[in-house]
């Protein structure tokens, strides 16, 4: 470990301004949509986290010549996106959870019908707020049409939803172990991925560098998506803010379940590396994202 807290220091630069446009945001609803939406809408907006997305996309672009405040409408429509996903994947007909960030979820304070319909709108609504925004910041059409079209990609069939479908429909279930990261890809890695090249690619990124940047993301997001597994099966609710050990109960797919325990740290620690030697190369070893991929590797919560 290099004894510097990467993603504490990455929050202390970025979160305060991601938080405060979200407040900004949610507070924009009351004239504009239904009360009760408005408040589902902000209730899981608001509810903390490590902002670990919106976060990877304002760094990636800083570090491409993009500043933070340009970048910023991509990055909370990162969040209304990922926001969104947490929404629904909690509900009874998806993984059927109580507790998400320490607080009791969406749909047990407002209802499905209205969690559902939280969740679309922050969806849907997350690529209009993003194209504007950034085009009122002066970032270039053609940089913004490619960030939106790869966030569309790891939003819906290709990504998020497609992985929700493999990870909870019995049908869609596959042999083997490959099927883990099939999952895990399309789950959690892609959205993560999409967060640090949407940023880079309004900075104009090309060549080399975008692949670079696409890898670190990936394998960022894989190393991510496996400790999460891992935690899943070993914390517990205090440590979690969620409720542990579902997967087992549910005969979901983990790299757990497809690999064990031990051999899944092993994973997730490749995949870090993998992770910090891209960042490396784009950025130099000790930069923060860099960094950044060993610490989620070894992460408790």
């Amino acid at each position: 470990m290099s004894g510097i807290d990467a993603l504490a220091s990455l929050r202390a630069r970025y979160q305060p301004a991601i938080d405060a446009a979200l407040e900004g945001i949610c507070a924009g609803f009351e004239v504009r949509v239904p009360v009760r939406l408005a408040e589902a809408m902000a209730y899981s907006l608001t509810a903390g986290g490590k902002r670990l997305r919106p976060i990877l996309c304002l760094a990636a672009a800083e570090r491409f010549g993009v500043p933070p405040a340009s970048a910023m409408p991509l990055a909370t429509a990162i969040e209304f996106i990922h926001t969104a996903s947490l929404i629904h994947d909690d509900l009874p007909c998806m993984d059927d959870d109580d507790m998400r960030r320490g607080k009791p979820t969406n749909h047990k304070v407002f209802g499905e019908h209205m969690a559902v319909l939280a969740g679309d709108s922050l969806m849907i609504w997350a690529f209009g707020y993003a194209l504007s925004g950034l085009d009122r910041n002066g970032i270039k059409a053609k940089r913004v049409i490619k960030a939106a079209a790869y966030l569309s990609g790891a939003s819906g069939p290709f990504g998020i939803c497609g992985g929700q479908v493999l990870d909870t429909d019995p049908e869609s279930f596959e042999a083997g172990e490959d099927f883990a990261y099939k999952i895990a890809h399309r789950k959690t890695a892609d959205l993560i991925c999409a967060s640090v090249l949407t940023g880079a690619i309004l900075g104009g990124v090309e060549g080399n560098e975008i692949i670079l940047a696409e890898e670190y993301g990936r394998r960022l997001g894989l190393a991510f998506q496996i400790v999460d597994d891992i935690l899943d099966a070993t914390g517990t609710p205090e440590e979690l803010g969620k409720t542990p050990h579902k997967d087992e109960r549910q005969g979901k797919t983990t790299f757990v379940s497809a690999f064990g325990l031990d051999r899944a740290r092993g994973l997730a620690e490749d995949e870090s590396a993998k992770a910090a030697k891209a960042a490396a190369s784009l950025w130099g070893a000790r930069d923060e994202l860099a960094l950044l991929a060993e610490e989620l590797a070894h992460r408790s919560a």
